[in-house]
């Protein structure tokens, strides 16, 4: 192949879809219990189970954009190789990451002019961005050209829809998202936020749903309501400690698709999510309505 496909680890695929697809994947830096760590696909500096334990026992993590440094070190070597460079990565809607990329691809654009490098905004979220860059990286597997992996992604981009029910309403206070009388409330009164993305990637707050046992109906409304046909098709589902959550959503949407694959957030996201977490990924048309 000459030319390398790289995201970042904001996407929480596992270690081997990104081995099964090829794909390189630049580890993103979150601090928890004042010290730092880098998260990888295999988890090789904290473990998930430690990391989401942490979390209950009440540590507030931080995350850190991708720096120049960074970008530069990972797409550098390449580029001297004789390879190009395909990148897409967290969405500027939810990161400053984009840009400080951009500022390092200008630098190498021109200390390397006879390579090609490609950097897309995803406007894809977490998981979202995990099932843009798992379709995406098929193509490359298969043998596409750097230009025709871009366009795949430009096309399909848009199409990815994320649905996020979030549970840990204490973790959403700590980060400033929502006040501390709607964490205590909305605590009270089992009520949890429903998040779509929109199609910058930023977060948007859709409504509320009460009570754990009407998430699941919830996810698969949207389904129902916004998905092509997915029966040739692969559904994600992603959740942040909630593997049964995830296992009863899996149930309900299994006779909707080709296959369901399940991914559990990582510390970068997760660090803003908490714990109890449950998303539905599909292709349809982008809602952002209740």
């Amino acid at each position: 192949m000459d030319y390398v496909f790289m995201t970042d680890a904001s996407c929480d695929l596992t270690e081997a879809q990104v081995d099964e697809i090829g794909v390189e994947v630049i580890p993103m830096e979150f601090q928890i219990e004042e010290n730092c760590y880098l998260h990888y696909p295999d988890c090789r500096m904290m473990s998930l189970e430690e990391f989401y334990g942490k979390i209950r026992e009440g540590a507030y993590p931080k995350t850190t954009q991708i720096n120049y440094d960074v970008f530069m070190n990972s797409f550098e070597p390449y580029l001297k190789a004789g390879k190009d460079v395909l990148y897409t990565g967290i969405p500027t809607g939810l990161s400053g990451t984009f840009n400080t990329c951009m500022i390092a691809v200008k630098e190498l654009r021109e200390k390397y002019p006879k390579r090609k490098i490609r950097v897309i905004d995803s406007c894809c979220d977490s998981a979202g961005l995990g099932y843009l860059v798992y379709k995406a990286g098929l193509k490359y597997k298969a043998g596409a050209s750097i230009d025709e992996v871009a366009r795949f992604i430009e096309d399909y981009k848009q199409r990815i829809c994320h649905w996020f029910v979030v549970d840990d309403l204490d973790q959403l206070k700590k980060g400033g998202r929502i006040s501390s009388v709607a964490a205590t409330f909305g605590k009270a009164l089992q009520i949890k936020p429903l998040i779509s993305v929109d199609k910058t990637g930023k977060l948007v707050n859709v409504g509320k749903i009460r009570g754990k046992s009407n998430v699941v109906d919830a996810l698969v409304s949207k389904l129902k309501r916004d998905a092509d046909d997915m029966k040739k098709e692969t559904i994600f589902i992603a959740h942040a400690d909630n593997p049964e959550g995830a296992k009863e959503l899996k149930k309900a949407v299994k006779g909707f698709c080709k296959e369901v694959k399940i991914l559990e957030l990582g510390p970068v996201i997760g660090s803003h999510v908490g714990t109890g977490m449950l998303a539905l990924l599909f292709l349809g048309i982008r809602n952002t309505e209740m």
